[in-house]
């Protein structure tokens, strides 16, 4: 079950523990989040990238939120529409909201963290929030690209290499290390489609 949110006054108040995913546009937010919850079309994309104005609850078990964030300015749009997202993003993220247990910044593999991702990261430090990255796509790589960019690029960001995952949301790999994070941040063990436990 879903719900969106325009404002802070919209935002559930019944405790339920939650973990927000940020990213860019098109890094393969809502392919994550379907592939961690094992539906296909339960988070979807915007049809025009960069213009999703609302958060998005999605409901786990009836015990926790995955909560889909807007592109918090990394989208490639105006400086006006930017300016239309911080507010509510930075509303929920802001002022040590007690049902946020953690934070999964999503990074396309193919591209590498950018100046913007690393200061989100730094951003949610300061503001005291447990965060972790996944490498997002990381089938479209060869595997002699993808073990070269792993060492690299997981030595740019601050976190270290146990807050860190490369996953497929296409083929699945990779996704026990998230599922574990979650599990940890919100005792909901997440499963596959098949019911197996999404830990290993």
């Amino acid at each position: 079950m879903a719900h969106d949110a325009a404002g802070a006054a919209q935002f559930p108040g019944d405790g339920l523990p939650e973990v927000a995913v940020a990213g860019r546009s098109n890094v393969g937010k809502s392919s994550f989040i379907n592939a961690l919850l094992g539906r296909r079309k339960l988070a979807r994309s915007s049809t025009t990238p960069g213009k999703t104005r609302r958060i998005h609850f999605y409901r786990v078990e009836e015990r926790a939120y995955l909560v889909d964030l807007p592109g918090y300015g990394y989208a490639a749009v105006g400086r006006q529409e930017r300016r239309g997202w911080r507010p509510l993003v930075e509303s929920y993220l802001r002022g040590g909201r007690a049902s946020l247990r953690g934070a999964i910044l999503l990074i396309d593999s193919r591209r590498g963290p950018q100046r913007e991702e690393l200061d989100l990261l730094r951003w949610l430090a300061a503001e005291g929030i447990d965060a972790r990255a996944v490498f997002t796509k990381s089938d479209k790589l060869k595997a002699a690209a993808l073990a070269e960019r792993r060492a690299s690029w997981a030595e740019r960001l601050p976190l270290p290499g146990a807050d860190i995952a490369w996953v497929s949301s296409r083929s699945g790999r990779g996704l026990a290390e998230p599922g574990r994070w979650i599990a940890a941040w919100t005792g909901v063990t997440l499963r596959r489609p098949d019911g197996a436990p999404l830990l290993n």
